[in-house]
């Protein structure tokens, strides 16, 4: 049986219609990334599913059970949600944060609740944050903080409306580390978002909304790779980015360094910044990553609207900073001397090397 099983759904304003006979299933340890254009419906979806924002005809059903008034507070607590503006009470310190719902809804001890509350946010990297009061807190922190206070409520699902939109791109890493932790816990998740690395990675399906209703959906690999319908491909084939997946060694640097020069010729990049990305992958991938390490992968990512541009590299191995114990000093000052940021992440045996100009 489905966990959330979502029948002709129709939420309209006015006369304006938002969603249109929508009908999708969830299932038990899925995760769901639900993409699309800007105002094509997603975070109503999500809001009608829990009754935020109640839906105007359709049904919803979580755990074979169908929403009704009588039963959504009761359903709310199985089901939480993370909001892209945080939602923190800014009177509240973290700990108290955590602890409200779980003491005043779940009438939990307030010992145990705080003993929750503690593991909680070890797991998200904010132990010395407890005592912290929302502004006191960067908005990466304020979002994690969110995500632990979701968890306290020990929800069976969450619902992750665009996590990251309201963030600095350099906090974006943080709560996605702890996203995809969450994933791999086997937490049922359905994510609207606009990281499409996500997305493609991580879930175990994607659903692209457009036309008041979800247009296409699949396997990421065939959402990403394969799209059948005309603005799934047009959406899809407007992402900036590229990845190249080194096997070892002997690889092909020819195919790899032509790949880089045809994304920076499709996004009509500047000359001197498609030369710093050919040189940096270079210098990455061929002199610093794969004399050590072997097989990695190469991503570029563009992002128009910021008017960032953007390379990691990935490799396994244990907790290692390759520029740091790289014997290639020509290569290392290089990196260093064309990169505007440099940083070094590492999660579940998988180091992720990101460079910025």
């Amino acid at each position: 049986m489905s966990i959330i099983s979502v029948k002709n759904l129709e939420k309209k304003y006015g006369d304006t219609v938002i969603l249109q006979n929508v009908s999708v299933d969830i299932e038990k340890g899925e995760v769901v990334s639900i993409i699309g254009p800007s105002g094509t419906g997603k975070s109503t979806l999500l809001r009608a599913i829990n009754f935020l924002d109640p839906p105007t005809d359709g049904e919803v059903f979580f755990d074979g059970e169908k929403i009704a008034k009588k039963n959504m507070d009761a359903t709310r607590r199985r089901m939480g949600m993370v909001f892209q503006s945080f939602g923190l009470f800014s009177h509240m310190d973290v700990m108290s944060n955590l602890t409200a719902g779980p003491i005043k809804l779940l009438n939990m001890p307030k010992d145990e609740a705080e003993e929750k509350a503690s593991v909680l946010l070890k797991t998200v990297g904010l132990s010395a944050r407890s005592q912290f009061f929302p502004r006191q807190l960067s908005g990466g922190q304020k979002q994690r903080v969110a995500i632990a206070r979701c968890l306290a409520m020990s929800p069976e699902v969450i619902l992750f409306d665009e996590p990251t939109s309201a963030l600095d791109p350099t906090m974006v890493s943080e709560v996605m580390a702890v996203m995809r932790s969450l994933a791999k816990s086997g937490m049922t998740m359905m994510v609207v978002t606009h990281e499409m690395d996500f997305a493609r990675d991580v879930s175990s399906r994607v659903l692209y909304m457009d036309e008041g209703g979800i247009y296409e959906q699949g396997s990421p690999q065939e959402i990403f790779t394969q799209p059948k319908k005309t603005k799934t491909q047009a959406f899809i084939y407007n992402i900036h980015s590229y990845s190249y997946e080194v096997a070892g060694h002997n690889f092909d640097y020819v195919e790899m360094l032509s790949g880089i020069e045809n994304f920076c010729f499709r996004n009509a990049m500047e000359k001197k910044i498609a030369n710093k990305l050919q040189l940096l992958a270079e210098e990455m991938v061929i002199n610093i990553v794969t004399p050590k390490y072997g097989a990695c992968s190469l991503n570029l990512n563009f992002s128009e609207k910021l008017n960032t541009y953007g390379l990691s590299v990935s490799y396994k191995g244990k907790n290692s900073n390759a520029l740091e114990i790289s014997g290639d000093d020509l290569a290392v000052t290089m990196v260093r001397g064309n990169a505007k940021e440099i940083r070094h992440e590492y999660a579940e045996g998988m180091n992720i090397i990101t460079l910025g100009l």
